[in-house]
C-alpha cells in the first residue's frame, strides 16, 4: 500500500527508512520473484533529530544519504521510503455501496468527518478490506482501510530523493513495509512491537492488515537513560550494558532479568498491555478476536530475553522478527545481518515493494 506509486520497469530496488537513530538503506534485487541482497548501509543522523533532518537539514540529510550510497556501492535510483507510524493518519473504515464510484464517494465523505484537516492539504490512500458485510437494509457494506499522510510531509520526502539523486517510486507507511519483511503471507493475528530509539510503534495485523497502529515517544534511548540514571555511569557504558545479558543480571540484584525488564520497560508494557486489551475486546461475526503471535523489532528488541519476558507477560508466544527471511544472501553474512536486523526491517519491507 502506497500513498502514490508506479511501478517501472526495474529489477533493482532501495528502500529507505529515516528514523530516530539513523538512515537505514538497503537494496534488493528482484530474481526471479525472491529478493536477493545487493547491499546495505546504515549511519547516525547528522542532526538532532527525524523532525530536523527532514525540515532544516533537508540538504545535508541528501547528501547525507548520497554519501551513503556511494559508500555502499548502491546500483538503482528507484526508491522505496518509510513513512513513520506517528506521522500517518490510519483507520477502518465501512462504507455503503457496490460500485467502484460509490465506494469511492463514500470514502472521500467519511475522510472528510474524520480527518481534523482539510483533505486538500493531505495526501490519501485506500485499501479495500472485504465486500462481503450487509448493513442495515441487507445494502452492500465495503470495508476499507484509509491512509493520509500530510501533503508537506509527501514533499519534503520528494525534495530529499531528487536532491539525492534518487527516484522516490512510493512512500509506504512502516505498518506495510514490516508485513513484508517480518509476516508474509501469515493470516494469523500477529501483534507487531517495534521498540525504536526514541517511540515504540504497536501494530496488530490482521490477514495482512494493520487493523490497529499505536505509537509512543518512549523507546530505546529512555531505556538508556534509565540505566544510566539509577547506576550512575555513563550513557554509552549504559548501552553497552543493556545488551549484555550478565550486566543485565547484575543489574537485577537476584539475577531475574525479568525484574529489571519491567522497571526499564515500564511504559512500553502498559501501552502493550491497553493494545492488547482494546483489540482482543473486538467482536466478529460473534466471535472474540485474539492475538495468535508477538514479533518484537527495532533496535531494542535485542534486549537480553526479551521475546521469553513478553511471553511470559502476555502468554502469549513472543518472537524476535528476521526480517532477512525472504531475502536471499551470502550465509558468511548472517552474524552481521542477525545483528542489524531489528533496525533495518522497516527498510528491507520498502525495497520489497515490487519485488514480492
Amino acid at each position: 500500500m502506497g500513498l502514490f506509486s508506479r511501478k517501472p520497469p526495474q529489477k533493482s530496488y532501495l528502500g529507505i527508512d529515516i528514523g530516530q537513530s539513523g538512515i537505514k538503506i538497503v537494496e534488493l534485487k528482484n530474481e526471479k520473484g525472491r529478493a536477493r541482497l545487493v547491499t546495505y548501509a546504515y549511519a547516525e543522523l547528522p542532526s538532532e533529530s527525524y523532525d530536523k533532518a527532514l525540515t532544516e537539514d533537508l540538504g545535508k540529510t541528501a547528501e547525507f544519504v548520497k554519501k551513503m550510497l556511494s559508500k555502499s556501492r548502491s546500483t538503482s535510483k528507484l526508491t522505496i521510503a518509510a513513512l513513520p507510524i506517528s506521522a500517518v493518519f490510519s483507520s477502518i473504515i465501512s462504507v455503503p455501496g457496490s460500485s467502484e464510484k460509490e465506494v469511492k464517494d463514500a470514502i472521500q465523505l467519511q475522510a472528510k468527518k474524520l480527518i481534523p484537516v482539510p483533505l486538500e492539504e493531505v495526501t490519501l490512500d485506500s485499501k479495500t478490506i472485504d465486500s462481503d458485510s450487509t448493513g442495515d437494509g441487507g445494502k452492500k457494506v465495503t470495508r476499507v482501510l484509509l491512509t493520509g499522510a500530510p501533503k508537506t510531509l509527501v514533499q519534503r520526502y520528494l525534495d530529499l530523493a531528487k536532491q539525492a539523486g534518487l527516484e522516490l517510486i512510493s512512500l509506504e507507511t512502516e505498518a506495510f513495509a514490516q508485513i513484508r519483511s517480518l509476516i508474509g503471507k501469515d493470516r494469523s493475528s500477529i501483534m507487531v512491537i517495534d521498540i525504536g530509539a526514541a517511540r515504540t510503534n504497536i501494530s496488530v495485523i490482521e490477514k495482512g492488515i494493520p487493523f490497529l497502529n499505536r505509537s509512543i515517544a518512549t523507546g530505546g534511548q529512555g531505556i538508556t537513560q534509565t540505566i544510566s540514571k539509577t547506576l550512575s555511569i555513563p550513557l554509552d557504558q549504559a548501552e553497552n550494558m543493556k545488551r549484555d545479558i550478565r550486566s543485565m543480571q547484575s543489574f537485577a540484584q537476584t539475577g531475574d532479568v525479568s525484574i529489571i525488564l519491567s522497571t526499564l520497560l515500564k511504559p512500553i508494557i502498559d501501552e502493550i498491555r491497553y493494545s492488547f486489551n482494546l483489540y482482543q475486546g473486538q467482536t466478529e461475526n460473534g466471535q472474540q478476536k485474539r492475538i495468535d503471535k508477538i514479533i518484537l523489532t527495532g533496535g531494542s528488541a535485542l534486549l537480553p530475553r526479551l521475546p521469553e519476558f513478553v511471553t511470559q507477560l502476555m502468554n502469549v508466544n513472543a518472537y524476535l522478527g528476521d526480517p532477512w527471511a525472504r531475502v536471499i544472501y551470502p550465509q558468511d553474512l548472517r552474524p552481521i545481518l542477525d545483528e542489524i536486523g531489528p533496525r533495518f526491517t522497516v527498510a528491507i519491507g520498502c525495497a520489497m515493494r515490487d519485488i514480492e
